[in-house]
């Protein structure tokens, strides 16, 4: 630390303030000799000419950070190259050679169009097994270090509970201990156990991104601290205490009238007093630009920086609007040189531990870098999204006999790949660079290139876009095959009918011709789903709230149309968030989820409708029946929501059954188990639970064993229900195993009235089950009082 203080006083203002700013590729694209009218017209095929050596002159101070540090190069040994060059380039014009710190996401597997690519985070949630997020974050963490890249801006620690959000495919769901446990094994794949491995993870959005008001991205959040503390900090404050997690990403809510850009108690008291981190913090992506251009609590550029810097942010990026006006602010004397230190310490110590300071050795070695990988073996995608794929229903239909009944498939993701990736993928990725072209020159009727489109694509629809983007996942990933032709690759004799559209305008479904295509068949595979990502005409994805989030055109139409053609129906969906599915279960022998499986989607789909693999997932999110239940999620206070164990409450007076049609937790597999509860204990600090799990049937499966809490009485209102374990166990048929799971009371911690955190003596109630709603022993336990150590 003496190091750096010292170092940080040799820097100049001009020095300091580069050591908080990013850059991005687009920011060494010189577009005025693009625009000159003697100049030949650049190719704009390959995207925009990037010149690296513009960097002395963009930044000629120096530069702290690369952002979207993936887009130099489409390709993995050319990136490496590039990065390389960049930071070359950088040394020469950083005073004492301090090199960059480069940025890159890989919540799926290194997002680049060569990277290795998994199911969705929603989708590994759907797992509960922590492992597989570990070997998620191993695997991209491995392939982005190859190339120089420094710090994964991953995972999403978001609590997600209102499924209009668009962004819930990037979380682990909606429950703070698989968030927690989910999380924690992706950074530890990331960063190794002890945080040695080269590259680091990012947590965020530093808090409560996924409660805006009406799901809307970005807007206000309007909760109580003891909620924002207690549940939404405890994934951050897990990941701070178990994961050595040392960087943070803000947030671009606002909570109580104060961005969280600017939120001094949310960025000091709490993220650094109460939880204990000491690392580095970062602005998400324009958040600081925000407090000038749309809170308006920040009348010019340098004063929103200063007041980021001041409430506790560090960092500014993607590149440095706001930044770049705060030296006058400085040197006038209207916010202190000591706060911009304070700063500028954190990323030089980052950047110390990563080896980015000449003559500066990092306390811990770092590891030699990786070569570069362009081709990964399939095996740890599909064992990932095998894993994941979750049966919502099946009144025995499933598994099918390939050839023993005539079979045709429908819908309009049957023959689509790209309907299985999200943001933030491989797809996703090149497809922004490739509208931003085809926009620049003119190749998209009725879109011009506007400061209207650019700056917000993610809301900017794009006709005619979706067989583009086809092409290109095609061209991304040439080895994967659509669900139709996996299906096919099991059963020659499946045949194929074009029916259902995910456009929102869709005509309707021509019944009789419908019924002709299916009059012989008896089973019918309809695959649907939604579209998820930034650019295009996606229903989900970040900036893509829905106000209806149920299946986009006319796919429930067809569903309710083969159901009433009487039909035997199977339903495949492919979503990376819970859907308003009631009328698809209603209609549907069996319901099969795909939550966004990547490039593997087709034969791991193919392998659980024939039974190949039993499908092996459990959901991580409620499923609503109406959208008037939402947001709806099984851990709610005494007194809300649907489950009442105190006494009978108010319910919705136009439903019938006000619970969810799926549960969190829920998903069947092709055997059943018999689970009985032994034993409930408490004793040296920790909950426990003995239970007997047993096959029932004549197909070996994996049993998801879930152990829930309820604390009876305290001082403030309680969740009804609360996870605190679960293990995953795959047993062969009629065989039994015992399994114990434990967890330390802390798990049950709250703020107390007056301020204090722990647990109240007590009664605690046990529950064991196979989800939530499926609670098979449950056992009141007596536990004393708890009172957590304040931290530093």
């Amino acid at each position: 630390m003496t190091n750096i203080r010292s170092l940080v006083s040799r820097l100049d203002l001009d020095a300091k303030i580069a050591q908080i700013q990013g850059i991005v590729p687009m920011d060494l694209v010189d577009f005025a000799k693009m625009m000159d009218p003697t100049s030949p017209p650049p190719d704009l095929s390959r995207g925009f000419p990037i010149e690296i050596e513009r960097l002395a002159t963009v930044r000629p101070h120096g530069v702290g950070h690369l952002s979207l540090g993936q887009q130099l190069n489409e390709d993995l040994e050319g990136l490496r190259d590039d990065i390389a060059r960049l930071q070359e380039v950088a040394r020469e014009v950083t005073p004492f050679g301090i090199g960059v710190l480069v940025h890159a996401e890989g919540v799926s597997g290194f997002v680049h169009p060569q990277g290795y690519q998994f199911t969705t985070p929603w989708g590994q949630a759907a797992t509960w097994d922590p492992t597989l997020s570990t070997l998620v974050g191993r695997t991209a963490a491995r392939q982005a270090r190859a190339v120089g890249i420094h710090l994964f801006f991953s995972p999403v620690l978001d609590v997600a509970r209102d499924l209009r959000w668009g962004r819930v495919h990037e979380t682990y769901g909606e429950d703070v201990e698989l968030i927690s446990r989910m999380g924690i094994g992706f950074i530890e794949g990331v960063q190794g156990a002890e945080a040695d491995s080269g590259i680091l993870a990012t947590g965020k959005h530093f808090l409560a991104y996924g409660v805006s008001a009406g799901a809307v991205n970005q807007a206000v959040t309007q909760l109580g601290r003891r909620e924002l503390v207690d549940v939404h900090a405890e994934p951050f404050r897990r990941a701070i205490a178990e994961a050595r997690l040392q960087v943070v990403m803000n947030s671009y809510n606002e909570i109580d009238g104060v961005p969280a850009a600017a939120n001094h108690w949310l960025l000091t008291d709490l993220l650094r007093g109460q939880l204990g981190f000491d690392g580095l913090t970062v602005s998400d992506y324009d958040s600081i630009g925000m407090l000038h251009q749309t809170y308006r609590i920040a009348p010019t550029p340098g004063h929103a920086a200063g007041q980021a810097l001041a409430a506790g942010l560090d960092v500014e990026l993607p590149s440095a609007a706001m930044t770049g006006s705060l030296r006058s602010l400085i040197e006038d004397g209207t916010f202190s040189e000591e706060v911009l230190d304070r700063a500028v310490e954190r990323v030089l110590r980052l950047k110390e531990q990563l080896g980015l300071i000449p003559g500066m050795t990092p306390a811990r070695p770092i590891p030699p870098t990786p070569p570069v990988e362009r081709s990964i073996s399939e095996d740890a995608a599909r064992e990932v999204a095998a894993a994941s794929v979750t049966l919502l229903s099946n009144d025995g239909t499933l598994p099918l006999a390939p050839g023993q009944r005539s079979v045709a498939v429908v819908g309009p993701a049957a023959d689509e790949l790209r309907i299985h990736f999200g943001a933030y993928s491989t797809a996703s990725e090149s497809e922004m660079a490739r509208a931003i072209t085809l926009i620049a020159t003119g190749q998209l009727p009725g879109v011009t290139a506007n400061p209207e489109v650019f700056p917000d694509l993610f809301q900017t629809r794009l006709p005619g876009i979706e067989p583009i983007f086809e092409e290109n996942t095609r061209r991304l990933h040439p080895e994967a095959v659509t669900v139709l032709h996996a299906l096919r690759a099991q059963d020659e004799s499946i045949a194929f009918h074009d029916f259902g559209s995910l456009d929102q305008n869709a005509p309707a479904i021509d019944v009789d011709s419908l019924a002709a295509a299916v009059d012989a068949v008896d089973v019918v595979i309809a695959v649907v789903g939604e579209r998820t990502g930034w650019a295009g005409n996606n229903t989900a994805g970040e900036g893509r709230t829905a106000s209806n989030p149920t299946l986009p055109g006319n796919q429930n139409e067809l569903i309710t149309a083969l159901h009433a053609l009487g039909k035997t129906v199977v339903t495949i969906v492919a979503s990376g968030r819970p859907l308003l599915l009631e009328p698809v279960h209603n209609a549907s022998n069996a319901v099969l989820l795909a939550p966004l499986l990547g490039p593997v989607a087709g034969p791991v789909i193919a392998d659980a409708v024939f039974g190949v693999r039993e499908p092996g997932g459990r959901l991580p999110s409620t499923f609503p029946r109406t959208l008037g239940q939402v947001p709806m999620y099984y851990g709610h206070p005494f007194g809300s929501g649907y489950v009442h164990p105190s006494r009978p409450r108010h319910g919705y007076i136009d439903l019938p059954d006000s619970t969810p049609l799926y549960s969190f937790g829920h998903g069947l597999t092709y055997t059943d188990f018999e689970v009985e509860l032994v034993q409930a204990a408490y004793a040296d600090g920790a909950l426990s639970a003995r239970a007997r799990v047993r096959t029932v049937g004549e197909r070996a499966g994996t049993a998801v064993v879930q152990l829930y809490a309820r604390d009876e009485w305290a001082s403030v209102v309680r969740p009804v229900q609360q996870l605190i374990a679960f293990e995953r166990a795959r047993l062969d048929p009629s065989a039994a195993v015992e399994i114990t799971l434990t967890a330390p009371l802390e798990r049950l911690a709250y703020t107390w009235l007056d301020g204090r955190r722990g647990v109240e003596a007590g009664d605690v109630t046990l529950l064991l089950g196979l989800s939530s709603a499926d609670i098979r022993g449950e056992s009141t336990v007596d536990v004393p009082t708890l009172i957590l150590p304040a931290a530093l």
